[in-house]
């Protein structure tokens, strides 16, 4: 959410990927940080060291709702 802020806070676009158990956290920081609106996208946990091939998985199933949130 932070990284996602920041970049946002830039002027550049951004998209912040929030793994479903940090949902209710990322809802928090951008409340507290005055970007309620920031556009989100929820991925499953744990993303991380679950190997190259669930990260692809993951980013083909998530892909188009990523361009989805900064068309709006």
């Amino acid at each position: 959410m932070r990284d996602g802020f920041n970049i946002a806070k830039l002027g550049i676009p951004a998209v912040a990927l929030v793994t479903e158990d940090f949902w209710p956290q990322g809802n928090f920081v951008a409340k507290s940080l005055g970007m309620s609106t920031l556009p989100r996208v929820q991925l499953p946990h744990p993303v991380a060291g679950t190997g190259e091939e669930n990260m692809q998985r993951v980013a083909e199933q998530v892909a188009d709702e990523i361009v989805d949130r900064f068309a709006q």
